[in-house]
C-alpha cells in the first residue's frame, strides 16, 4: 500500500469513528463538501481527486462526512465505470457501475461474512451469480430482483440440496431436493413445497410415485418395496378418503399385508425442506449519499443504488401533488405521458396486525371465535333451501350465555363473560350451504390456532375489519342502522343469490353481536363476509370503483403507493377486455345485480377489482402484448384460440369463474392533463397488458337515508350534482352501470 493509499484509509478510519453515532447526517454530497475532519491535511493538494468535471469521466477516492468511502471511477457526481464503495455499516460493493448503480458485474459483501458475486441491474441482483450465506448456504444460478428466479442449485448448511427451477426465491417448477441422511424427492414444486406429480425416494429402498400437495401425497399413488411389491390407490391424510390396494411380489408373499398406509406420513414428518439463511439487508437497499443533480439549488437527495430517493427524506414531490390532482400537467406522470413504462408497484407488506394476547381486542376476538364454534358446531336439523319466511324475521334470533367456567352449551374459556346473539341462524347456515362453504373448513378458518388480523385502520365508516390467517374471510364490525339494513333485504338478497348463481354481490356468511357484561354493557355487532382478492396469485392492482369523482382520487404520495394501496376512480389509467362470451355474461349479471341494489334501496357500493399482470420485466416494468422479452417467452401459455375454447367449454372453466381468476386484457389509458378530474376514463391508447382479474360489488349496505339526503343537499350546493356519491339508489345505479360499462368491454 503507497502512502497515499495509507492516508487516504487512516483518514476513513477516524471519520467513521468520529461520525458512527451520527449516521442520519446523510444529506452531503460527493465531491461539494470538505470533510469536516482534521485528516483533510493529508488529502489537500493541487490536484485534489474530489474536484468533479462535469461530464468526463476520471478517477476519484472520497471520503463522505458520514464515513463512507468510495475509490474508482468517476463521472458527473456518480459512480460510472469500476469501483469500489464501503459503508460504515461494513457493507461494501466492488464491481461495475452506471450513474450512480451497480450495473454488470460485481461482488456484495455483507458485514456478516456472506456475499454474492456475480450479475448486477440497476442496483439489483439480477442474472448468474453465487451468494454464500454467513451460516454456509451457497445458491449458485439465476436471479431477479434480488431473488433466485430461474435454474439454480442450492448447498443448505446442514449437508441438503436442491437442484431446479425456482420462482419469486422459492422452489416452484421441476426439481430435486436430497436430504443429508439420502432419502430425496425429484419433482414437481410449488411456492416451496412438494406439490404435484413426483417421487420420493428413501435411503432404504422404498419409494413413493404420485401426487402430492402441500408436501404430502394426495390422490393416485403407488408406494414401492425393493422386492417388488407395492401399494397402490388413492392417498390422503384423512383415513376416510384413503383407499389403496395391495400388490405383493412373488418374492415377498404377504409380508406387508399388515403395513400401515399412515406409516408414510410419519416417515415424511422428519423430511423437512430446510429453510435457510435469510439474505440481510439488500444491495438495492444501501443508500448512497449522492444526487441526480446540483444544478438549481436542489438540495442534496440520499439515493439507493437502484435509483430511488429515500422514501421519508424527499418532502412531497410535484409529482405526488398531482397525484393529489393540485396539478394538472408534469411530463413524469404516467396518466399523462405515454412515454413512461407502467411498472409494477412494490410489495406492501402483509395486511392487518396479528391480535395476540395484550391486543386491546384479545377478548373481543377470543369472544369471537368462541360465539363461531358454538353457532356452527351445534346440531341443527337439515334445511332444504326454500326457506319459511319467518326465517328472515328480524326478530329470528338466539342469545347465548358464556360465562368463564363454562355451562351446559358452552365450554369454560378464559375470557370475562359475555352474551352472543345469531342473526337468522337458518338463514345464514343455508347461506354457506349454497355457497359451498364447508363448515369444519369455515369454523378452522375462523377459529383455528392462527390468531385473526387487525386492519391498521378503520374504514370511512367508522367500522373495523379482520382478517383470517388465511384471508379466506373478513370479519366487519357494523353499525346498529347496517344490521337494520341487512336484515330489511336479507329475504330479497338470499333469493337474488340463489337465482344467479355468478353474482358478484358479495357474499355474506354470518352475522352476530357480542354484548359485553360489566357497567358498559358494550354491543360489538359483525358481519363476516367472503375476501374477493384472496388469490395463490400476486394482487399488483386494486382499484375501488364507483363512477363518481369527488374525493375519488388517492390522497398518499407515490413512494408510499404499494400492491396492498387501493385506488380509487380518478386513479384508474385502464380499460378491462373480456373475451366475448364472458363480457356477454358480465353485462347481464351487472344489470341483475344493480336492479337488485335499486329495488332495496341502498347506494354508494362499488366495484373491487384486483389485477395481476402476467408479464412484468426484470426490472419491474409491465410487457405489453407482443413485446415479452426471452425470459417470458419460456413460460407455457395459451395461444388465443385455445384460451376461446378454455372459456366456451363449461367443463374446462376449472378455478375461473365470473369475478375470479378470470383471464382478459387490459388496455391503458391516458387522461387529458387539462381535464384530469372531470374524465372519469382515459382516451384508448392501444397498449394492452394480460391480466387475470377478480371483481365483485361490495359495500352495499348503505341505505339512502336522512344523513345521505342531506349530504347530497349540502355538496350538491359547493359542486357538480353528478359528481357526489351521495344520489338517490336509482340514479346511483344508473351511473354505477353506466360508468361499468364505460370501463368494462368487449375484447375483439
Amino acid at each position: 500500500m503507497n502512502k497515499e493509499q495509507s492516508g487516504v484509509l487512516r483518514a476513513w478510519e477516524a471519520t467513521v469513528r468520529k461520525t458512527q453515532a451520527a449516521k442520519k447526517r446523510a444529506n452531503s454530497i460527493f465531491g461539494t463538501i470538505s470533510l469536516a475532519s482534521a485528516a483533510d491535511d493529508d488529502l489537500e493538494d493541487d490536484n485534489d481527486k474530489r474536484i468533479s468535471i462535469s461530464g468526463e469521466e476520471h478517477l476519484a477516492e472520497k471520503i463522505l462526512p458520514n464515513g463512507d468511502y468510495y475509490t474508482g471511477q468517476w463521472c458527473d457526481n456518480f459512480p460510472n465505470g469500476q469501483g469500489k464503495y464501503l459503508w460504515t455499516d461494513g457493507c461494501m460493493y466492488i464491481g461495475e457501475w452506471h450513474r450512480g448503480k451497480p450495473m454488470g458485474r460485481g461482488r456484495f459483501s455483507w458485514p456478516s461474512g456472506a456475499t454474492y458475486e456475480g450479475e448486477f441491474k440497476s442496483g439489483y441482483m439480477d442474472g448468474n451469480g453465487i451468494y454464500t450465506g454467513s451460516n454456509g448456504d451457497t445458491y449458485k444460478g439465476q436471479w431477479v430482483m434480488n431473488l433466485k428466479h430461474g435454474h439454480g442449485v442450492k448447498h443448505y448448511s446442514n449437508g441438503d440440496w436442491y437442484d431446479g427451477e425456482w420462482r419469486r426465491g422459492l422452489q416452484e417448477g421441476h426439481g430435486k431436493y436430497q436430504w443429508q441422511n439420502e432419502n430425496h424427492y425429484v419433482g414437481e414444486w410449488k411456492n416451496g413445497v412438494i406439490f404435484g406429480k413426483g417421487t420420493f425416494v428413501w435411503s432404504n429402498g422404498n419409494k413413493y410415485d404420485g401426487y402430492w400437495e402441500d408436501g404430502i401425497p394426495k390422490g393416485n399413488g403407488t408406494y414401492h418395496w425393493p422386492d417388488g411389491s407395492f401399494y397402490v390407490g388413492n392417498w390422503s391424510i384423512d383415513p376416510d378418503e384413503q383407499n389403496e390396494t395391495y400388490y405383493p411380489s412373488e418374492s415377498s408373499l404377504a409380508a406387508n399385508l399388515e403395513w400401515d398406509p399412515k406409516t408414510v406420513y410419519d416417515d415424511l414428518a422428519d423430511c423437512k425442506i430446510y429453510p435457510g439463511e435469510r439474505v440481510p439487508i439488500l444491495p438495492s437497499q444501501k443508500k448512497l449519499a449522492i444526487c441526480y443533480s446540483t444544478k438549481g439549488g436542489n438540495k442534496p437527495r440520499r439515493m439507493s443504488v437502484d435509483g430511488r430517493v429515500s422514501v421519508g427524506e424527499v418532502r412531497r414531490s410535484y409529482l405526488d401533488c398531482e397525484l393529489l390532482g393540485t396539478v394538472h400537467h408534469d411530463d413524469t406522470n404516467h396518466k399523462f405521458n405515454l412515454e413512461l413504462p407502467l411498472k409494477v408497484p412494490k410489495p406492501g407488506k402483509r395486511q392487518g396486525e396479528t391480535i395476540s394476547k395484550g391486543h386491546k381486542n384479545y377478548e373481543l376476538m377470543l369472544n369471537l371465535q368462541l360465539g363461531i364454534r358454538h353457532s356452527v358446531g351445534r346440531p341443527a336439523p337439515a334445511t332444504a333451501l326454500d326457506l319459511k319466511a319467518s326465517a328472515f324475521d328480524p326478530k329470528e334470533k338466539i342469545w347465548t350465555r358464556f360465562p368463564p367456567e363454562g355451562s351446559k352449551y358452552t365450554p369454560p374459556h378464559q375470557s370475562s363473560e359475555f352474551k352472543w346473539k345469531d342473526y337468522c341462524p337458518v338463514v345464514f347456515r343455508t347461506l354457506r350451504k349454497l355457497f359451498k362453504v364447508d363448515p369444519a373448513d369455515y369454523m378452522i378458518s375462523i377459529c383455528g390456532n392462527d390468531a385473526l388480523r387487525e386492519l391498521s385502520s378503520p374504514g370511512k365508516s367508522g367500522s373495523f375489519f379482520y382478517l383470517t390467517d388465511d384471508d379466506r374471510y373478513m370479519i366487519k364490525t357494523m353499525k346498529k342502522s347496517e344490521v337494520k339494513v341487512l336484515l330489511r333485504m336479507l329475504s330479497a338478497y338470499y333469493n337474488h343469490v340463489r337465482s344467479f348463481e355468478n353474482t358478484l354481490v358479495i357474499k355474506y356468511y354470518g352475522l352476530h353481536c357480542v354484548k359485553l357484561t360489566g357497567p358498559t354493557q358494550k354491543k360489538v355487532r359483525f358481519i363476516i363476509m367472503g375476501n374477493l382478492l384472496r388469490s395463490e396469485y400476486t394482487i399488483h392492482r386494486r382499484f375501488d370503483l364507483k363512477g363518481s369523482s369527488l374525493g375519488r382520487i388517492t390522497e398518499k404520495p407515490e413512494s408510499e403507493i404499494d400492491d396492498t394501496t387501493i385506488l380509487k376512480d380518478l386513479d384508474l389509467n385502464f380499460i378491462f377486455k373480456l373475451q366475448k362470451t364472458w363480457f356477454q355474461e358480465f353485462y347481464r349479471q351487472i344489470d341483475k345485480d344493480c336492479e337488485f341494489l335499486e329495488q332495496v334501496g341502498t347506494m354508494d357500493y362499488s366495484l373491487l377489482v384486483g389485477l395481476y399482470f402476467r408479464d412484468i420485466s426484470a426490472n419491474g416494468e409491465l410487457i405489453p402484448c407482443g413485446r415479452r422479452d426471452s425470459e417470458n417467452e419460456s413460460a407455457p401459455r395459451l395461444s388465443r384460440a385455445e384460451m376461446d375454447q378454455l372459456l366456451l367449454d363449461p367443463k374446462r372453466w376449472g378455478s375461473i369463474k365470473l369475478g375470479a381468476n378470470m383471464p382478459a386484457r387490459a388496455e391503458r389509458t391516458i387522461r387529458k392533463p387539462e381535464c384530469e378530474l372531470l374524465q372519469l376514463v382515459g382516451e384508448q391508447t392501444g397498449e394492452c397488458y394480460e391480466v387475470i382479474m377478480f371483481f365483485g360489488i361490495i359495500d352495499i349496505l348503505q341505505d339512502y337515508d336522512i344523513t345521505k339526503k342531506l349530504e347530497h343537499a349540502y355538496k350538491s350546493i359547493h359542486y357538480d350534482p353528478t359528481s357526489i356519491s351521495a344520489v338517490d339508489p336509482k340514479q346511483y345505479s344508473k351511473r354505477f352501470r353506466d360508468f361499468i360499462f364505460k370501463v368494462f368491454a368487449e375484447d375483439t
